[in-house]
């Protein structure tokens, strides 16, 4: 896996961030489509090692875990592997020890295929959302900060949606929290006093 040097080499801005006296407990929450649309499309870095890429970006920081939220892609037309190279890169990402991947999963009840009684035999499922991922991120983030589980949060995003989930776990929780902007130029609403860092691509 390569990983593209130039992301995050811009800008940073931080305010009142903690004397780093000791390696800081982090967690990095990384919204794939974000990532992948502001950093990595057109650009030969889609096997990007997500892990190098945040000891990289974070190394004042304990990275303790790193959690991929993304959603399973459709075949197009245009572009019928779509699906297929998705799931590669998956696989490999579940070779990073630290790293969970999530997708938005609720349980439905489902004809079952194979039945032949009329209605036919339900069957409960696991059904996969192509949309929320967004809304995944920012439980996990809460419940982690909740359990106390980091010191810092960094989020891997420019999706202003996540501004009040940010406020509660630095304002409410008294945790930091990090903004790694795939972009080139960062939301309004997640830069500093907002967060306390920003690094921009």
């Amino acid at each position: 896996m390569k990983i593209p040097l130039s992301f995050g080499a811009g800008r940073e801005a931080a305010l009142n961030e903690r004397p780093l006296l000791f390696m800081l407990r982090t967690h990095v929450y990384i919204d794939g489509f974000n990532l992948y649309y502001g950093a990595v499309r057109g650009t030969p870095y889609k096997w990007l090692d997500l892990s190098k890429l945040c000891n990289l970006l974070l190394a004042k920081h304990s990275i303790f875990k790193i959690g991929y939220f993304t959603a399973r892609i459709k075949s197009r037309p245009h572009d019928p592997d779509a699906p297929t190279r998705q799931q590669v890169y998956l696989r490999a990402l579940n070779t990073i020890p630290n790293l969970t991947i999530h997708f938005l999963t609720h349980p439905v009840w489902m004809p079952d295929a194979t039945s032949t009684s009329n209605p036919p035999k339900m069957l409960r499922v696991l059904k996969t959302e192509e949309k929320g991922s967004d809304v995944n991120l920012a439980t996990y983030l809460l419940l982690d900060g909740f359990q106390n589980a980091y010191d810092t949060a960094v989020l891997v995003t420019n999706d202003s949606d996540l501004l009040e989930p940010l406020r509660v776990v630095r304002n409410v929780l008294g945790l930091q929290v990090g903004i790694l902007c795939p972009n080139a130029k960062a939301s309004w609403v997640l830069r500093p006093p907002t967060v306390n860092f920003l690094k921009t691509n």
